[in-house]
């Protein structure tokens, strides 16, 4: 039986607003909390507007997870087995060729456990994201990349999952360019017909590859009430007033774990995934993450959604600020609504 709307406790929210206005917490530029497809919270600080397009960074990538979700529902994409390398058979042969390259598939780049040699959290590697923006043909760069060797990181055999995680944004770019090919149409495109337009997204800014495609790893811009509504739209398990726009096996799927993260989290397909509860109140919650602590928490046992952006770009720390704030106040002040009677 469903639950209806959560309530929030107004005293803990008036103090979380006023740690914020007296720079406790740093560069936070809104605050949102929802429930099923309603909102139930919204505050906006400094010169952020409800209308200001906000640079969430690599929350994007949980976007694109969710567009290939689509492509795979609407039979454009056969399955997430299908090897990569099939989409582009106009690029081979690729560079640094080798066997396990051709078996690369795209839940390979939906968990971020793919054989590349690329991780954005060491900057001697060959995949780092700060090379990619080097060169013009994005695409290209990541499917040259060597096989990496695995001497620092878990081989896959030795994990719980079998997967050994490794952060590239470039694979995130290589499954745009998988969408527009399977469905010949451009990411803009593609999202507005299957995903922003049916949501209510009216308003959206894309960044741009060298080449002009869009870039499907970081720097979508979008308002706060419409990241909330992504949010939603996976806590309804892909529904959305009534329609199915992802279908709920995938959601389920991507909101899984599939590899072992950090000592505390875990990775779906381009969803982290670990708790954000207190020790007296558990939350356990999948986010859509990005530079500068940006977050769209989705909490199914409170059955809310709480967005925080924050433009506190690349600064240490940035994403504990984020965490402090909802597990101090945020979650504290989330109650879920009872159980409706049946008469």
């Amino acid at each position: 039986m469903p639950t209806t709307a959560a309530k929030l406790n107004q005293r803990l929210l008036d103090k979380m607003v006023a740690a914020v206005e007296t720079n406790d917490f740093v560069k936070i530029s809104s605050v949102l909390i929802g429930s099923g497809d309603a909102p139930l919270f919204e505050r906006y600080f400094g010169d952020t507007r409800s209308d200001s397009l906000l640079d969430t960074r690599s929350a994007t990538k949980t976007v694109t997870g969710m567009l290939v979700g689509i492509a795979v529902d609407m039979g454009l994409i056969p399955r997430v087995e299908e090897p990569v390398l099939r989409f582009f058979r106009d690029l081979w042969p690729v560079g640094n060729p080798d066997p396990r390259k051709d078996k690369m598939t795209i839940e390979d780049l939906l968990t971020m456990s793919s054989v590349l040699e690329c991780n954005d959290d060491n900057e001697f590697s060959r995949g780092n994201e700060e090379r990619m923006y080097q060169v013009e043909d994005w695409v290209k760069f990541a499917l040259d990349l060597p096989v990496r060797s695995f001497y620092f990181d878990s081989k896959p055999e030795d994990t719980t999952f079998g997967r050994s995680f490794s952060y590239c944004t470039a694979g995130a770019v290589v499954l745009g360019a998988v969408i527009e090919r399977a469905s010949g149409l451009s990411i803009p495109e593609f999202a507005q017909r299957q995903l922003f337009g049916p949501l209510g997204i009216e308003k959206v800014q894309w960044q741009f590859t060298p080449r002009g495609t869009a870039i499907t790893g970081g720097g979508l811009r979008l308002r706060g009430g419409d990241l909330l509504k992504l949010g939603q739209l996976a806590l309804n398990r892909g529904a959305w007033r009534g329609k199915q726009l992802v279908s709920e096996a995938w959601m389920d799927r991507s909101t899984h774990p599939h590899v072992q993260a950090g000592e505390e989290t875990t990775y779906g397909y381009l969803w982290w995934l670990r708790d954000m509860g207190t020790p007296r109140k558990k939350a356990p919650a999948f986010l859509m993450q990005g530079n500068g602590g940006n977050k769209v928490a989705v909490l199914p046992t409170l059955n809310s959604v709480v967005v925080i952006t924050s433009s506190n770009y690349s600064h240490r720390g940035m994403h504990q600020q984020t965490d402090k704030l909802l597990r101090e106040f945020l979650v504290p002040a989330i109650r879920r609504g009872p159980r409706p009677s049946v008469s």
